[in-house]
Parts: structure tokens; sequence; C-alpha cells
């Protein structure tokens, strides 16, 4: 059943090149993949989720799909919630419909198949496969300076995904085979001396897929230019394949060669909290802090990867990262989808030009209101949850006699990034829909009640799991 959901989006892509109907078909595809993976959700643990079919023999390569513990099941439902958001959200341009909804089906299609596959081959090749349209879409469709968007985040990722499929060719050729169960299963038979040459590769080439600083450049244009269903998925999904990357492999194999490299780890992911936080508050269009903000934002994942690293036993630490994986991917995609809206609304997203739009839109300014404080964590949100559980896994092996450690030190500092958040996100709200009315504003239409659906979805969803956390943790046990 697993591979139904995988290869239902595909099929909707394929019937959109075929003549169905775009919009329909992509809704009804994502509609009943989010109902399979909420079934899923309660049901993961049946063998009929287990899915496997032989493709080449030497080396031995399936085409396989599992549910080896709880994480997939939170990828796939995170996937799942977003798909059919994006779907219902933004507008596709007159005669461009098969290629803006195909290509989101696509995208949707290939981050499943990564969280869901159980085979490395086909874990690195559906992500390959989603980045297909990510970079089509902002090349022929997005906006702004949309071509040097496109080529810079093709550059970027086309040589992460090179130094990580290094990474991962290394890691095969030792372990002898490709089943990522069989190789986790086997973890500690990887070479202390080799494994510290495999970390660093797959720091670096899933790093720059997440975005980690200084490989971060590409991220807030690409969002910034790309149509509104590719920035929410590959913002609120896509970029979350390589934090899985560093939980499913690099931790349980080479756990030893990634503690060589936790100090410069610590000093990167401080990077993309306090100087892409400042980076986050220049910005002067909604877009660009946007992309930004989701750049800034991966280093709090990063600490609580960091916290595993350095404390394996540490019982917080997973469970942290994948609940702020799951909170980030729905209050970016939230926050994504919003902003477009504001921008047809009022034909700009130029802080400078805006003002006032509560009195003439106050359903957006409301739900914008709680994207923006979900984004800040404050509580009750799914973001607060998160990063709470990130910075108590922290210092869940605090030793008073030792002193702090550098995990903790990290944690300290990397704390002020909540208010350089509140700074940001607080100013954008304001300069948005508080004060006089500019001209694009006076007159903006509130938002419709076809854009309101896939809001209040994903707001729902910041509600439930920041209200009650267990609903994932329960999943992770």
């Amino acid at each position: 059943m697993l591979a139904l959901i995988v290869l239902l989006p595909l099929a909707a892509f394929l019937a959109i090149l075929l003549g169905a109907p775009a919009r329909l078909t992509s809704i009804g595809a994502a509609a009943l993949n989010l109902a399979l993976a909420l079934y899923a959700a309660t049901s993961w643990h049946c063998t009929c989720w287990a899915f496997s079919v032989p493709v080449l023999a030497k080396p031995a390569i399936n085409l396989a799909f599992g549910f080896p513990d709880g994480m997939s099941v939170v990828m796939v439902l995170l996937t799942a919630i977003v798909t059919l958001a994006a779907v219902l959200s933004g507008k596709a341009p007159q005669g461009r419909e098969a290629l803006y909804y195909g290509s989101s089906l696509l995208l949707s299609g290939g981050a499943l198949g990564a969280f869901a596959a159980t085979d490395m081959f086909f874990f690195y090749a559906f992500h390959e496969l989603a980045l297909i349209p990510t970079f089509l879409m902002i090349g022929i469709l997005g906006r702004g300076n949309r071509r040097a968007a496109a080529w810079k985040i093709t550059i970027y990722l086309g040589l992460g995904s090179i130094v990580l499929l290094a990474g991962l060719v290394w890691l095969a050729a030792l372990s002898g085979t490709f089943d990522m169960g069989k190789m986790v299963a086997a973890a500690g038979s990887i070479d202390p001396a080799a494994q510290k040459g495999i970390a660093g590769l797959l720091i670096v080439g899933f790093g720059t897929l997440i975005s980690l600083f200084p490989f971060h450049s590409w991220a807030a244009p690409a969002y910034a230019s790309a149509p509104a269903p590719i920035a929410m998925l590959h913002a609120g999904v896509l970029k979350k394949f390589g934090l899985y990357g560093l939980l499913r492999l690099a931790i349980p194999l080479v756990p030893e060669g990634l503690q060589g490299w936790l100090n410069p780890l610590l000093f990167l992911l401080l990077g993309n909290i306090l100087w892409v936080g400042y980076v986050t508050v220049s910005q002067k269009r909604l877009d660009l802090l946007l992309g930004n903000s989701s750049v800034m934002h991966m280093g709090y994942i990063f600490l609580a990867v960091a916290a595993l690293i350095a404390f394996p036993e540490n019982p917080l630490a997973r469970s942290a990262a994948i609940v702020l994986m799951f909170a980030h991917g729905i209050s970016i995609a939230l926050l994504f989808g919003l902003a477009d809206r504001i921008e047809r609304s009022t034909g700009s997203i130029d802080l400078e030009d805006l003002g006032g739009l509560a009195k003439s839109a106050p359903a957006m300014a409301f739900m914008f209101g709680i994207a923006a404080m979900a984004s800040i964590g404050l509580p009750g949100l799914a973001n607060f949850a998160g990063e709470v559980l990130v910075f108590l896994s922290a210092f869940k092996s605090y030793n008073g006699t030792s002193g702090l450690a550098p995990v903790q030190i990290a944690c300290i500092l990397s704390i002020w990034g909540v208010v350089i958040s509140a700074v940001y996100m607080l100013r954008a709200y304001r300069n948005i829909f508080q004060g006089p009315s500019s001209a694009l504003t006076a007159s903006a239409p509130d938002i419709s009640l076809a854009d309101r659906i896939p809001a209040l979805l994903l707001i729902i969803v910041l509600f439930a799991v920041g209200l009650y956390p267990n609903l994932l943790l329960n999943l992770l046990k």
C-alpha cells in the first residue's frame, strides 16, 4: 500500500500530461494521498505497507518502500498535508495549468519516494527526481530574476548531490549492500578511519541540500522566485530530505566520524541561526524575508542533530529534530501560501509598499498572524513544541561537575535567535497589516474562501501538534 502513496502523485502527473483536468486531478490525488497517509499513521506497524520489487541482481537493487520507524511516517504525513495545501493554493498562469499542477505532483511524488524508500539507490534517485520540477518551475513560471535563481539552485544542489552521492556510494561499498535496513543493522562494521571522510561528505552533501551555512545562499532567491506551490513544497518538505538522511543513515552508520566534525557543525549551525537571522532582519521584501527565515530555522534542527551526535543515548534529540522538521514544514508552507495571496491582492510584497492591509483584509491578517506567531515559537503552536524539545535535548546530558559541553554553549547562543525571529516577523506583520493604508492596500480584497481552505488546514495542524505534541511523539516511540 505504501507504493500506492508514492506512485499516486506520479500517476496523476502522467494523467495531466495526457489531458486530464489539471487542477481537479491534482486536488483529487492529493486529497486521496492525505487520507492514505492518515491511515498509515494509525497502522504503520502492519506489514501490508512494505513493498519490494527486484530491479537489478548484482549489485542487488530493489524498488523497495517501507516504514522502518515512525520518522518515515511523520515525513510522509508532512508531505501529504503540504501537498494538498500547495495544490489548493496559488493560481496557475493561463495556459500553463498542466505544468503548474503537474510539477507540484512530481515534486510531491519524489519527496514521498525519498522518505519511503528503504533502498539507498532509490532514496537518492527519488530526491533527484523531485529537483527537476523545482528547477523548471522557477526558471519558467517564476518571478523576478527567475533565470538567475534557477541556475543558482541548480548549480548548488547539483554540486551538493554529487558530493552526497560520493558519500553514499562509499557507504554502500563498505557495507556491501544498498538495503538501508541491513546497513543500519550492521552499524559498527565501518572502519573508524573511513568514518570521518564519509561523515564529511555527508555533512557537505546533505548540508547543501538543507541550506546549512555557508552553503545556503541558493535558498532565499530560489524561494522568492518560485511559484507558491513549489516554494511551499520545497521549503516545507523537500529541504527536510537532508535532515532525514542524516538521521536515517549518517548518525547510525558513521557516529564516530560525525563526532570528529561536531565542533565545526556547531559553528556552522550558529551561522544559520545568528548570521542568517540578522540577514533576515535586513530584508525589505516578504518573499526574501521568508526564504532567509527558512534557512535560519534549519539551524535549530541541526542543533538537535548535533545533540544526538554528541550524546548518542540522548532520548530527546531525535524526537526533537523530527517534531521541529514537521512543525517548520507546516508553518513555512503556510507563510509562503499567504505571501502569494498578499501579492495577488496588492500586486506587491515589498514591505515599504504595503501597510494597513488588516483594514481591508482582516481574515488574511488573522491567518498571517497565526503563521507568524508559529514561526516565532508562540506556545500552543507546533514550532514551540519542537524548539522546546530541541533546547531540552541539548541539556539532557548536562553534568554540572564537568561544566558546559560545546553543544550546550551553542544552545545558549542559539536562544538569541528567538529574539531575532520575533524582530523580523513582528516588523513584517506591522509593515504589512498595521498603520495607514497605502494605495495598494486600501481596496485590496480579503482572502477568498477557496484560499482559506488550505490555510485553515495548515493552521489546524499547527494547533493540533502544538497543543498535543504526542500526536507525533507517539509515532516516534
